[in-house]
C-alpha cells in the first residue's frame, strides 16, 4: 500500500473507521481527504489522537532546515511550549502565514516589529520571517528564496500547530491543490514527503493546540469561529463598567472605563452582545445557548483578571482572535471555557 498524497496516512482498504481508508484499489487519496476535498464533509475527525510530542522529537532527530508555519490571525496559539529547547540547534525559517487576515492598515514592518519581538521574549531565534497568504500566492518565491539559502542540502520539514496553514503553503509552493486543505484541526496525519522543484518537503501532522477553543467546538461551529476574509474591526467606545459577551463563548468585563475603547477582531459571523458588569451574570444565566451562541463543549468558566497596566493592550483567546482595550479603566476579567489559553499581550496595532 502508498500513503495518501492529501494526509499522509497509509492507504489501507479494510477499516472504514481509521484513517488512510479508501474503498477503491488504486486512489492516491483517501476517502476522508477526498469528501473534504470535494465536499467540505469531515468523516473522520482527528483533532485529537496526534501525540504532539512524539512529532516534535521526531523533528528534533533529523538534519533538516525548518519551515515553521505560524498562524497572524492565532499567533499566541502557534507558539510551541519547549520549541527554543528543542530545536535549539536548528536552522528554522518562519512563514507568517494568514496574511490575509489581518487588517490592511497593519504594514508588513508593524507585524515584522511584532513578530520578532514575540519570538524574543520566547527565547527562540529563527533565521528569517516571510509573511504569506493564499491570495495571490503570496511569500511564495521570499520561501523559495529562504529554503535556497538555508537548506544546504537537507530536507525541508514543514511544521506548525493545527489548522496554522501549512498544507496551504505547500500547495502554493507546488502551485497545485494536491495537499489537502481544511478549516477542520488534524487534516495532516503522518509525515509526507514532497518534492518542489528538487527540493524535498516533509508535511508533518499538525501540533495539537490544545488549549485553543477550536479544540472544545462542534465541527460543524468552526465556520462560525474561523475568520475567512479580512478583519473588519468592530469598535466601542467606553464609559462606566462594561461587559461583552461573544457568541455563548466567552465574556469580558471591564470597570472603571473613561475616555476608553475596546475594539474586537474576531470573525464576523460571531454576534457580540454589550451590556454593564452589574448585569452580566443574570444575563449570561438567562441568555447562554439561546440568543448567546454558539457555545463550547465545556460549561465550566475560568476567570482571567488583571489591572489593565499598559495604554493599549490585547486580549487574546486561542482560537479566537482577540480584544484590544485603550484609555483608562481599572480591571480587565476574562470568562472562557475551562483549559483554553488566555494571552495580555501589547496590542499588535
Amino acid at each position: 500500500m502508498t500513503n495518501c498524497k492529501g494526509c499522509g496516512a497509509l492507504l489501507q482498504s479494510t477499516d472504514s473507521n481509521a484513517p488512510g481508508y479508501t474503498p477503491k484499489e488504486g486512489s492516491e487519496y483517501c476517502q476522508r481527504c477526498f469528501r473534504l476535498m470535494h465536499y467540505d464533509d469531515l468523516t473522520i475527525s482527528m483533532r485529537q489522537g496526534i501525540e504532539p510530542d512524539a512529532v516534535m522529537h521526531r523533528i528534533a532527530e533529523m538534519d533538516c532546515l525548518i519551515l515553521w508555519v505560524v498562524d497572524l490571525f492565532d499567533f499566541e496559539a502557534g507558539i510551541i511550549p519547549g520549541l527554543n529547547r528543542l530545536l535549539a540547534d536548528k536552522d528554522i525559517v518562519m512563514a507568517a502565514a494568514k496574511r490575509d487576515i489581518l487588517p490592511d492598515t497593519l504594514n508588513e514592518d508593524k507585524i515584522a516589529r511584532f513578530v520578532f519581538g514575540r519570538l524574543k521574549e520566547q527565547g527562540i531565534h529563527i533565521k528569517t520571517l516571510v509573511l504569506t497568504s493564499k491570495l495571490h500566492r503570496m511569500g511564495v518565491e521570499e520561501v523559495k528564496e529562504a529554503v535556497s539559502l538555508y537548506a544546504k542540502g537537507r530536507p525541508v520539514v514543514v511544521m506548525g500547530k493545527a489548522n496554522s496553514g501549512k498544507s496551504t503553503l505547500l500547495n502554493n509552493l507546488m502551485g497545485t491543490k494536491q495537499l489537502t486543505m481544511s478549516r477542520y484541526p488534524g487534516t495532516t496525519l503522518d509525515f509526507n514527503e514532497i518534492e518542489i522543484d528538487g527540493q524535498k518537503y516533509i508535511d508533518t501532522p499538525g501540533i495539537e493546540i490544545s488549549h485553543s477553543l477550536l479544540m472544545d467546538m462542534a465541527e460543524e461551529d468552526l465556520k462560525d469561529v474561523l475568520p475567512a476574509s479580512t478583519l473588519k474591526p468592530t469598535v466601542f467606545q467606553l464609559r462606566g463598567n462594561q461587559s461583552f459577551v461573544v457568541g455563548g463563548l466567552i465574556r469580558l468585563d471591564l470597570t472603571g472605563c473613561d475616555h476608553a475603547s475596546c475594539v474586537w477582531y474576531i470573525s464576523d459571523r460571531l454576534l457580540i452582545h454589550r451590556g454593564k458588569v452589574e448585569n452580566a451574570d443574570e444575563l449570561w444565566k438567562k441568555h447562554y445557548g439561546e440568543l448567546f451562541v454558539p457555545i463550547a463543549k465545556t460549561k465550566e468558566m475560568q476567570k482571567f483578571s488583571i489591572h489593565k497596566d499598559i495604554d493599549k493592550m490585547d486580549i487574546v483567546v486561542d482560537g479566537l482572535g482577540w480584544a484590544s482595550v485603550t484609555g483608562q479603566m481599572n480591571t480587565v476579567t476574562i470568562y472562557v471555557p475551562k483549559g483554553v489559553n488566555v494571552t495580555f499581550r501589547k496590542a499588535m496595532l
